[in-house]
């Protein structure tokens, strides 16, 4: 498809999760992990790379790019925050592909500079699970992100539920990140398969 492995994108905060929804078909995570440092931190994203081998499923990790370098961990996201200190040279030396957010043409022209493996535009709806400098952007800010953008990659993210699946991707996204639609399901699992059968994947 358009260079990502998959049309939905879950992002979870457990490598158990990695486990559960790369079980149920899902095949690009990104991990998350805001409440663990040090070995704990460590040992959560071993786990998490585990689960991700077991299920094929190509894992994103979010922030930890020094920890990627030495775990061997394929894929990162990074925020525009990250840009002013992490090591992409050496991210991309050692064959690590990587994701930047954006929010404002600003930001988009500054994360194209750095020719990422996609880009990703949110909040498209209003979110509660992250204070956003930035308000929704909708789904036409995605096709015009598209139009300016080409081939690359680009990611939805940001308050979106199962109804909005199909109008990310109508209108230009290749992929469409959620968290809360698949954690905080009672049927995460069966989520995972309606959000595959909707994508067409």
């Amino acid at each position: 498809m358009s260079g990502l492995p998959q049309k939905i994108y879950p992002v979870v905060d457990t490598a158990r999760w990695v486990d559960r929804l790369g079980g149920a078909g899902a095949r690009f995570i990104q991990l998350r992990v805001k409440e663990l440092e040090g070995e704990a931190l460590r040992e959560e994203i071993r786990q998490a790379h585990i689960f991700a081998r077991t299920h094929g499923v190509c894992l994103v990790l979010n922030d930890y790019w020094q920890i990627a370098l030495e775990e061997g961990i394929d894929y990162i996201h990074l925020g525009q925050e990250d840009l002013d200190t992490a090591d992409l040279a050496a991210v991309r030396k050692a064959g690590i592909r990587f994701g930047l957010s954006t929010h404002s043409h600003e930001e988009l022209d500054r994360a194209l500079s750095f020719k990422p493996d996609y880009v990703a535009l949110g909040p498209i709806w209003p979110t509660r699970l992250k204070k956003m400098a930035f308000g929704p952007q909708g789904v036409a800010k995605l096709t015009e992100w598209k139009k300016l953008i080409g081939d690359l990659p680009l990611v939805a993210i940001g308050g979106v539920a199962f109804e909005g699946l199909k109008p990310c991707l109508d209108a230009g996204a290749d992929s469409v990140a959620a968290v809360s639609a698949f954690t905080q399901h009672a049927d995460p699992e069966g989520q995972i398969k309606r959000w595959l059968a909707e994508a067409g994947a």
